[in-house]
């Protein structure tokens, strides 16, 4: 049965991803398949718990319960306080708005283990009780519960969104990690192509002690290594059908390491491994975009990545003759793609609407997802 809520058409999204540097948080308005932000907010993480989470995630072995316990609680109140910073500055009482859609922070990510799960902190109680608004959260865990990957949950939004039958058409949402959705009718398809920004950020970190490649300049003055992109590219995930979802466990700072051991004979230029991870990156989304829709002729780009000048065009460059822009052109800035999802998410939950796509994750069955905290009338 659907959860009663006041009528609204108002919902809060929140999201951060694999680069842990902070959360999105999006106030949107939904109307029948459209969607409008009206609102939204960056809230940065303090750097002690920026550090502790990329700590936590990075070496799951050196993480103790009592760390899980205390980044959960200390996570719970940024998005607290990101959803308090957001209502302020559109002005918006909290009464009004019908409930927050909470992703949370994802530690851990491994719907392929003996016994698959996926670990998503920042406690809702903690929101629901600061904000005085119904909050759902935890929305992968049920869709492993049916045999899915928990992953990636966006497609039944794009689909939902973004659909087309008059274009061949694909949403494609470069994050740490990319993942594309074939909207277009009948046959929807979604699943995560690989890196997106990860390795890219990651290998900037280590290099330069900045958090990312500016408009992938750096990457940019370097040479592409074939030796090292064929090495890459030869990893079994690239060539695995979908459904498949994979994160920053498996795609990380040690797999680019023993890419680079297996390939290079000599020291490569840090520059020439960067350029070399956007070619990955872009070279691999392009693949999986044509092999499962020959015939595209639209791709609809979201998530950091669009600002990723350099990773853009080799994009383009390896799918001359489709038009490729950012949902922007559709409304929709391509910031704000998964923080809205979210908040879409949260609103189907509380009609009691499924929220996967099964076949984007590998679930059996459509499910409702999400766990719902009621507000305290």
């Amino acid at each position: 049965m659907p959860v009663t809520q006041e009528s609204s058409s108002l919902y809060v999204g929140l999201i951060s991803g694999t680069s842990m540097d902070g959360i999105d948080a999006a106030l949107v308005e939904f109307g029948d398949h459209q969607c409008t932000v009206l609102e939204t907010a960056a809230v940065d993480y303090p750097a002690e718990l920026r550090d502790k989470l990329l700590r936590a995630s990075r070496t799951p072995a050196n993480c103790t319960i009592d760390q899980i316990g205390h980044l959960d609680q200390w996570v719970g109140e940024c998005f607290r306080d990101a959803t308090r910073a957001l209502l302020t500055k559109a002005d918006i009482d909290p009464a009004t708005v019908a409930a927050i859609g909470s992703h949370g922070q994802t530690l851990r990510h491994q719907p392929r283990a003996a016994r698959p799960f996926t670990m998503q902190i920042g406690d809702a109680n903690i929101i629901v009780a600061g904000t005085g608004i119904t909050t759902v959260a935890d929305f992968r865990r049920r869709d492993i519960a049916v045999g899915g990957e928990g992953a990636p949950l966006t497609p039944a939004f794009h689909q939902w969104l973004f659909c087309s039958n008059e274009k061949v058409r694909a949403v494609l949402n470069i994050g740490g990690i990319a993942n594309v959705t074939m909207v277009s009718s009948p046959t929807v398809i979604g699943f995560d192509t690989g890196p997106g920004n990860t390795l890219l950020d990651g290998w900037t970190r280590g290099n330069l002690d900045q958090p990312y490649d500016d408009a992938g300049n750096w990457a940019r003055s370097g040479t592409v290594s074939e030796p090292l992109l064929i090495e890459m590219m030869s990893d079994p995930y690239f060539a695995l059908p979908p459904p498949k979802s994979t994160g920053f466990e498996y795609f990380n700072g040690a797999w680019v390491r023993s890419r680079i051991a297996a390939a290079s004979k000599a020291t490569l230029p840090a520059a020439d491994i960067q350029a070399t991870l956007s070619e990955l990156s872009a070279r691999t989304i392009a693949t999986s975009i044509l092999q499962h829709s020959p015939d595209i002729e639209e791709v609809l780009v979201c998530g950091g990545g669009v600002h990723n000048t350099d990773l853009m065009q080799r994009l383009r460059s390896y799918l001359s003759g489709t038009q490729v822009t950012s949902t922007d052109a559709f409304g929709l800035h391509p910031d704000w793609v998964e923080a809205a999802a979210f908040a879409w998410l949260a609103k189907r939950c509380l009609e009691g609407k499924p929220g996967n796509l099964p076949v984007a994750t590998g679930a059996e069955r459509a499910e409702i997802l999400g766990a719902v905290y009621l507000r305290t009338p």
